[in-house]
């Protein structure tokens, strides 16, 4: 039988069973917290704060709408680390002052109400900033690609960054630990830091933006470090039970074909240094693929069933899953233990609770994506 026609099989089973049985809406402990299910929402870049980085009323409607519609644990957008040059685009929400402090605070209490779990996603643009004109980054290298209009950016060039002392080092992971600890005093369960998409962490991680010589570049474990000793910062500053992730990728925002060189052995060397700092959690995104094709090696070992195995900790899917069919496989088979949507999810905010019920699912739109006016609090 060919796989179309046992898809095909397999969708009409979906569709006509109860609900209730897919593994997706199994609960799941994770690092001491029972998460109702196995649908996250994704991280996804909304450019709707105020300007001074503070969350909007606007932006309380979109989160809730999540919690309300049955997701087990919502990640936020990206949120800036610190005021010197984290920062990717204007309206981007914050992680930093009082105020953003005190909004988040609001906010998570929300979202909290619905027995949703809340991590706020740790993000420092480095070179890919829209929004900065003088840029850090690990080396002088001019990003690919070119700016986005629709974040604020204009349509030009990214700017040339300049390259990173290791003093800006050490101050970019002192953002992200205070940043934590300020997401603890808003009343996250947890964080998650942005180490992939070709942001800082990922510009550390990929030969061809980091040029260094020095103990930041060079070997694998050179290039991770600036990954480990952020996770090991962020430990030192938040409470036991306090959850704390990292994102990894191989495509990249401005380089989405991009893959690890040497496959399965670059991803192999990656998730050992993984391994060591021991995140409560991995989360691989699919930027520019689907999870069915992203790393999905010689071996026919996929990247999340790699990191699974070699980490040995929970790990978030992502990549073309709301195809029950296939979140289902992905499940069963071992290859994650949860689910991440961003389109589905900005199809269908209560997409969980359509699943539970053996409803129709919305298509996504790409207008759905476009940022919402931003709006004061």
């Amino acid at each position: 039988m060919s796989f179309s026609v046992s898809r095909q099989a397999l969708n009409f089973a979906v569709n006509k069973q109860t609900m209730t049985t897919h593994p997706i809406l199994a609960s799941f402990e994770l690092a001491g917290h029972t998460v109702k299910n196995r649908a996250v929402v994704a991280p996804m870049s909304r450019a709707s704060a105020t300007l001074q980085g503070v969350p909007t009323a606007a932006m309380h409607t979109y989160y809730e709408k999540f919690a309300a519609g049955g997701f087990g644990i919502i990640i936020t957008e990206g949120l800036y680390t610190d005021t010197i040059a984290s920062q990717a685009y204007p309206h981007q929400p914050g992680i930093v002052t009082p105020a953003q402090i005190a909004g988040w605070q609001q906010l998570a209490e929300k979202v909290k109400a619905h027995g949703s779990l809340f991590i706020a996603q740790l993000m420092h643009a480095g070179a890919l900033s829209q929004h900065l004109t003088h840029t850090q980054a690990p080396s002088v290298v001019t990003p690919l690609g070119r700016k986005l209009r629709s974040y604020g950016g204009g349509d030009g060039p990214f700017p040339i960054p300049a390259a990173m002392t290791v003093a800006d080092i050490r101050a970019a992971v002192e953002g992200y630990a205070q940043a934590a600890k300020n997401a603890v005093d808003a009343g996250f369960h947890g964080v998650e830091l942005h180490g992939a998409n070709g942001y800082l962490p990922d510009q550390f991680l990929t030969a061809y933006t980091n040029l260094r010589n020095d103990e930041y570049g060079g070997a694998v474990a050179n290039r991770f470090r600036i990954i480990a000793e952020s996770l090991v910062a962020i430990r030192k500053v938040v409470p036991p039970g306090f959850m704390v992730g990292l994102r990894l990728s191989e495509g990249k925002v401005n380089d989405d074909h991009y893959r690890w060189p040497e496959g399965a052995v670059t991803a192999a060397a990656i998730l050992e240094e993984v391994t060591k700092v021991a995140p409560d959690y991995v989360h691989i995104s699919g930027e520019g693929s689907t999870w069915e094709r992203l790393g999905v090696y010689a071996n026919n070992e996929s990247l999340t069933g790699m990191a699974k195995r070699i980490v040995q900790r929970p790990v978030i899917a992502n990549g073309g899953l709301e195809d029950l069919v296939v979140a289902g496989r992905a499940l069963q088979e071992g290859h994650t233990d949860f689910i991440s949507l961003g389109k589905a999810a900005l199809a269908n905010p209560d997409w969980p609770a359509k699943v539970a019920a053996g409803l129709p699912v919305l298509p996504f739109e790409r207008s759905m994506a476009a940022p919402f006016p931003p709006q004061e609090v």
